[in-house]
Parts: structure tokens; sequence; C-alpha cells
């Protein structure tokens, strides 16, 4: 038996005459688990918690259970928010990916000046939000805005733009997809630069028209790009909150009052944090479900099929 334990040392790996020593680890791991507890556990916890209680700025907190969510399918300006949500968040992704696509598929090709077009081209998301937002509020002012002028050049009645509750969101919109196709364009440009060119090469011999070739081998090939676009372009569109904020505060009234906005109200200017904190967890539901959607919709497509060989 003495002669086991003087082996078991050895034979553990340790030096001689030194004790072996498990490997600890915590010193490392501590202060990245105290970093996650204090900057994204914590803050959810107390806000699952606030939802569950009614408290107002300068009262007591009163546990009120799940009233809080069973208030809002009864508030008119929730449910108005969350119909302006959803349209914002849709024509905020399906405009760009289709621009974007069309900007690529021309930036593919050769051109003199293409390099320099493209740094044009993706200059809009590289300025600031609030800038963004006060050179498009200048530019829709119905009398001195540069778009009505443009309209009457061609004939055209001019618009009241972010002015009027019928066109506030399509405008803010066009502010959206302004600064945001350069993005989807430069993630398809990956994507066609990936494509070999024997489908090309094999196409043209056949005779393919280039609307073919677009449809039946240019788009099948770039859709795990699209997708990666769409997702990006709809978690930022969902909680679009500056350039809406900056542009129309969530007016004329409340016509293009988001979700994100409406938060914003209840908790900061009607200071009912307890409800705030409802809409904020339902928010955060919302997003997850659309994410999970568009994750589902790519595990269905074809091209992740033959992506893995199948």
């Amino acid at each position: 038996m003495k002669a086991i334990a003087e082996v078991t040392p050895a034979a553990a790996g340790a030096a001689p005459g030194q004790e072996w020593r498990p490997p600890s680890y915590w010193p490392f791991v501590v202060p990245a688990l105290v970093v996650v507890l204090a900057v994204i556990v914590f803050p959810w916890v107390f806000t699952i918690w606030m939802s569950l209680n009614e408290w107002k700025v300068g009262s007591p907190t009163t546990f009120v259970g799940f009233a809080n969510y069973l208030r809002m399918p009864n508030d008119p300006r929730f449910v108005e928010a969350v119909g302006h949500t959803l349209l914002y968040t849709a024509l905020s992704v399906l405009l760009p990916l289709i621009l974007g696509t069309f900007a690529a598929v021309v930036f593919h090709a050769k051109f003199p000046g293409r390099g320099f077009l493209r740094g044009v081209f993706i200059m809009p998301m590289m300025a600031t939000p609030v800038a963004i937002a006060l050179v498009w509020t200048m530019m829709f002012h119905p009398q001195l805005g540069i778009l009505n002028y443009l309209l009457s050049l061609v004939g055209l009645p001019p618009q009241l733009w972010v002015f009027h509750p019928g066109t506030v969101i399509p405008s803010l919109v066009l502010v959206e997809t302004w600064q945001w196709t350069p993005l989807v364009m430069l993630i398809v440009l990956g994507g066609l630069a990936a494509i070999p060119t024997e489908p090309y090469e094999s196409a043209q011999i056949d005779g393919a028209s280039v609307w073919q070739v677009f449809r039946y081998i240019t788009l099948p090939l770039i859709t795990p790009f699209l997708f990666i676009a769409g997702m990006i372009r709809m978690i930022d569109a969902v909680k679009s909150f500056d350039i809406i904020f900056a542009i129309t505060q969530g007016g004329p009234g409340s016509a293009s009052e988001t979700i994100n906005l409406y938060l914003y109200s209840v908790a900061f200017i009607y200071y009912d944090l307890g409800y705030g904190s409802a809409i904020a967890v339902i928010f955060f539901l919302l997003i997850v479900a659309m994410a999970a959607l568009m994750l589902h919709l790519r595990q269905r497509t074809m091209w992740t099929e033959i992506g893995s060989g199948a």
C-alpha cells in the first residue's frame, strides 16, 4: 500500500517531491460570471419582477400578478402600436432586400468607377441616426422641403409626408430604406462573389436570358445571404427608436407610435414602471418569436439541404 501511495502522485502527473493539486479555473470564470449576472441576468429578472407589480414613481410597489399583461389587449394605444410596429418592420425589411439585391447585382458587374460608386453608395449607413433624422425632417417639410419641389418638377401634387397620419409610416420607411439598403447590398455582394462561374458559362452556352440567369442561378445561390440580411434588418427595424423619435416622436397624434416609443412614453413620461416593464417583456418575446420564425424558414429551404450535401 505504501508503494502504491508513493507512485500515485507521479502517475497523476505531479512532479516528484510536489503535492498534486487539481487545477482551479475559478479566478478566470468568476469575473465573467459576475459581468453576465450584472449586465444581462439581473436586469431581466428585475424587469420581470417589476412587470408583476404596480409601480409608479413616487408610490410604493404593489404586487398585482399578471394584471399588467392582461391590461395590454384592452389598451387601444398598445394594440395600435403593435400594428404600426409590424407594418413598419415588414416594409423596412422588404424594400431594402429588393433594392439591396438589385444594387448588389449592378455593382457586381465590372465597369469603370465601380469601386468609387460602391463607396458612395454605402455612405448613408455610416451617418448617425440623429443627423439623418434632422436632414430628412427638412426634406419632408411641406413648403420648404426638396421632396415636394422634386414632385412639382414632374407635375405631381405636394405631399404632407410625416405630417399626415396616412403617409407618416411610408415616409419613415423611406428613411430606413435609404439608410440600410447599402447593408443588404454588402451582404449580397459577398454571396455573389462566392458563386462559381461555371453555372453562368453553362447558361450562356444554352442561350439563357438575363432574367432566367438571375431567377434560376443567382437567386437560389444567394438565398442564404438574403435570409441573413433579412434577419438582421428585421431585428433592427422592429426595435427602431432613434429616427422615429427624432422625426415624429410618434406623431402626428400616435400615427407612427411603435411599441418601442409607446414603451418609452409609459415608462419615462407617465412613470408607470410596472406596465412599462410588462410591455418590455412582451416586446422582447415578440423579437424572439420573429427571429425564431426566420430561423425556421431558413431551415425549411432547399439550399440548406444542398449545402449539407443531402
